[in-house]
């Protein structure tokens, strides 16, 4: 009997198994582009997406998808913190995370949730594609932009730096970031607009020399500027 199908190609009984794909982001233009960019692939099926972290659960209990996209920060719910529940519940899953910013504790975060591997968010598609198809027990990949990111703030933390002075608006916006709050949550707290609250993280983001809320966190726990809460 030939092995060609009935066009001509390899049959279906030679080509690579179609790996499942969920993507879990709360960003629904993100996860539409990615989605169809992942259903392009032969051997990659978009199953479809979950915007909040019961959504990821309830959607992967169902579909039974054979890896997950996962964003660390799901609007108000933890990307990381969702991997563990995802795992526990199906542990052959392979989880990629997408961080727009990597600190060490995240990374030991990810690793401890079991995830397979950290990808930047705004990285390029081959290498998320890659970590999707990728079914060798190879431990945990971080991707090599990150890993320049994290020496860089590990050399930045060795040198002296200038005295940031906040506000005492600001102080309390960075300690609410430190919370987990996002800036809409945030603005609910305090009684303020969604558009002043974005104002008080822009404004962070730029004192701390930040490019997102997380790092503006980070950075500012390395300087010492948050406060344990009693």
């Amino acid at each position: 009997m030939s092995d060609r199908g009935p066009t001509g190609g390899p049959s279906r009984a030679d080509a690579p198994p179609v790996r499942r794909v969920l993507v879990v982001d709360d960003h629904r233009t993100f996860t539409d582009l990615l989605g169809r960019a992942i259903d392009a692939e032969p051997d990659l099926e978009w199953l479809g997406a979950a915007h909040t972290v019961d959504d990821a659960l309830s959607r992967t209990r169902a579909l039974v998808p054979d890896a997950v996209v996962m964003d660390v920060q799901i609007g108000e719910g933890d990307g990381l913190e969702a991997t563990t529940a995802l795992l526990a519940h199906l542990p052959d899953l392979r989880v990629v995370v997408l961080t727009a910013f990597a600190t060490q504790s995240l990374l030991q975060r990810a690793m401890a949730a079991g995830a397979r591997a950290l990808l930047p968010k705004d990285g390029r598609l081959e290498d998320l594609l890659e970590a999707l198809r990728d079914t060798a027990d190879s431990g945990f990949r971080v991707h090599p932009a990150l890993l320049r990111r994290l020496l860089e703030l590990q050399g930045s933390a060795a040198r002296p730096e200038e005295t940031v002075r906040l506000t005492a608006r600001e102080d309390e916006v960075l300690h609410l970031l430190a919370d987990g709050l996002d800036p809409a949550s945030i603005a609910r707290r305090l009684g303020i607009s969604r558009h002043t609250s974005r104002g008080y993280v822009a404004a962070l983001l730029g004192k701390l020399d930040a490019h997102s809320q997380l790092e503006a966190v980070a950075v500012a726990r390395r300087r010492g500027m948050i406060r344990d809460r009693a």
